[in-house]
């Protein structure tokens, strides 16, 4: 039996009026939602939250971008979920975004692509761990 992996996603400022039309589909899809949360990021919190990016010429805007509006930040839970849910997400550039993917429906361009997706378990645990999603017990 595969490990139980979790995930965290986030509906970015741009699309946070379809953030139910998002997580309807996301539910359609077959997801496990464990947790949610609205808030919006201070420059700080987002700086720490996508620091992997710091050194790349696009870090600046990512933050400006990010720093807008509300985001919704849920986590998912599964089986292979990070790669399962980053496929569902679909590729960062939404006009290369396989049809039927959240960034082919909802991205606006690759800077304003929408919807945030784990890339592994260890950034999942990292990321769910900054933004203070609590997950629920499934079970419970």
């Amino acid at each position: 039996m595969a490990k139980i992996q979790r995930t965290l996603g986030m509906v970015k400022p741009c699309n946070f009026k379809n953030s139910k039309s998002i997580m309807t589909n996301i539910k359609d899809a077959g997801f496990t939602l464990s947790g949610a949360t609205c808030f919006r990021w201070s420059k700080q919190a987002a700086a720490e939250f996508y620091i992997e990016h710091k050194d790349k010429p696009f870090y600046g805007e990512l933050i400006d971008y990010l720093t807008e509006g509300d985001v919704l930040v849920f986590v998912l839970e599964g089986e292979d979920v990070v790669s399962r849910f980053r496929k569902f997400v679909g590729n960062t550039d939404p006009k290369k975004a396989a049809k039927g993917t959240l960034r082919a429906l909802y991205g606006e361009s690759k800077a304003r692509n929408g919807i945030h997706s784990s890339a592994n378990v260890g950034d999942a645990e990292r990321e769910i761990a900054l933004s203070g999603v609590m997950a629920v017990d499934a079970g419970s």
